[in-house]
């Protein structure tokens, strides 16, 4: 019998992936991650959802909202639905105060949890690489300019 994952071991991992995403160069990934993690936890109602708070990241300039959802005493916030919006009540601004407990563990092993309990392989292509562009920077946009130091000299 195939043991089941904790919620706190989940929350710790989603916290993990979350945390990443923000700085990551490339985070659609890891937002998949945690968007997909928290449904089925939602679906099988081990995370609960609290309620609505403004964000604090207005998007064009006009204020939303976004859902509170827990999970084994860690918060985490997800874009909400017109349903949520009917069904949950507004808590107002986010309170900063407010922290999760920091886990100790690695990206790799966040992400190795999550990807079992999801049932989802790990990506074999998948590397930072993969999203570089293919081009090296140049001077203000055009390729055929060489660097200051290496133009030739005019007579």
């Amino acid at each position: 019998m195939k043991s089941q994952t904790s919620n706190r071991e989940l929350a710790e991992s989603l916290f993990i992936v979350n945390r990443h995403a923000k700085t990551a160069p490339e985070p659609k990934h890891l937002y998949e991650i945690k968007k997909f993690t928290i449904e089925k936890l939602l679906d099988e109602e081990r995370a609960q959802k609290i309620g609505l708070h403004f964000s604090d990241h207005p998007k064009l300039s006009k204020q939303h909202s976004t859902l509170l959802i827990e999970i084994a005493g860690y918060y985490f916030h997800i874009p909400a639905n017109k349903s949520d919006f009917e069904e949950l009540k507004h808590l107002g601004k986010v309170d900063h105060s407010y922290r999760n407990p920091k886990p100790k563990l690695s990206l790799s092993k966040a992400k190795r949890t999550l990807y079992r309990y999801l049932n989802w392989e790990k990506p074999k292509d998948y590397s930072p690489r993969t999203f570089a562009t293919p081009t090296q920077p140049t001077m203000l946009g055009q390729r055929s300019i060489s660097p200051w130091n290496q133009r030739r000299k005019r007579p």
